[in-house]
């Protein structure tokens, strides 16, 4: 368990209150928890390399999420992007492996259905819309045996293809190093492509696009206990039309619920 701030282990345990009670959540309790749920407070969310998104980055990523019919959220934590993004699908679906999340996120999004599950062994969940994701960074073990086409070590770029199997788009937060491009807390944009990334780009064939121009610097001192830069990605995965002319921005180049009882 990490150390954290006298009063910022209050409004957790406030948030907590709220979660384990019985009552119908406002929108006002919604929000309360999605912002004083403390990640950190009962997991070494360090070592996992999770870290919850600050509120701004959330809504700013919805821009770049269009109307569609489905959404998953993979690596769901307690719901803050399906929360941005609840009126833009008719259908969420929420994949978060802890339980304790899950059971957070069932009350942030009681919208969604959740899976409670690493999300490489969330075997055939059918077809989205739009897969959406703030993955964990980094060299991240697995929870299973990941199948694809990339074969290093970043958890996000695997989280990535995975979605290209079952998404038609993608928009995702990646490490500003995992990003083909740097724009946040930049005066102009440019391209930079390592070799970790342009080996996923050569072994899996997706491109990893530009957003509308969204500066995640901004956000940088609304994380909790660490201060990542970061860059918005947008995926196009599969062809449909009609998400094709409502996309903002195009890119440039088993279910088992939840159970909180």
């Amino acid at each position: 368990m990490a150390k954290i701030p006298k009063e910022a282990a209050k409004r957790h345990n406030q948030a907590l209150d709220l979660v384990k009670s019985d009552k119908r959540l406002s929108l006002d309790d919604r929000l309360f928890i999605l912002e004083n749920f403390h990640e950190g407070a009962t997991n070494m969310n360090g070592l996992a390399g999770a870290f919850f998104t600050p509120e701004g980055l959330a809504r700013d990523l919805s821009i770049e999420v269009a109307e569609c019919d489905s959404i998953i959220d993979l690596c769901a934590g307690i719901g803050r992007l399906s929360f941005a993004c609840m009126h833009s699908a008719k259908r969420i679906v929420c994949v978060e492996q802890n339980p304790e999340y899950a059971e957070v996120g069932r009350r942030v999004m009681p919208e969604a259905e959740w899976i409670v599950s690493d999300v490489f062994s969330i075997g055939d969940v059918g077809r989205f819309s739009w897969a959406i994701s703030n993955p964990p960074f980094g060299a991240i073990k697995t929870g299973s045996v990941f199948e694809g086409s990339y074969s290093g070590a970043k958890f996000e770029y695997k989280v990535i293809e995975l979605a290209s199997r079952i998404a038609d788009w993608g928009t995702f937060i990646v490490p500003q190093t995992s990003a083909p491009f740097r724009y946040s807390g930049r005066q102009t944009y440019s391209v930079e492509i390592d070799k970790e990334c342009q080996k996923f780009i050569e072994q899996t064939g997706i491109e990893l696009g530009m957003n509308c121009g969204i500066d995640t610097s901004t956000y940088l001192d609304e994380w909790k206990g660490v201060s990542p830069m970061c860059e918005i990605v947008i995926c196009e995965f599969g062809k449909d039309e009609e998400l094709e002319a409502a996309v903002p921005v195009i890119a440039e180049s088993q279910l088992s619920l939840f159970d909180a009882a």
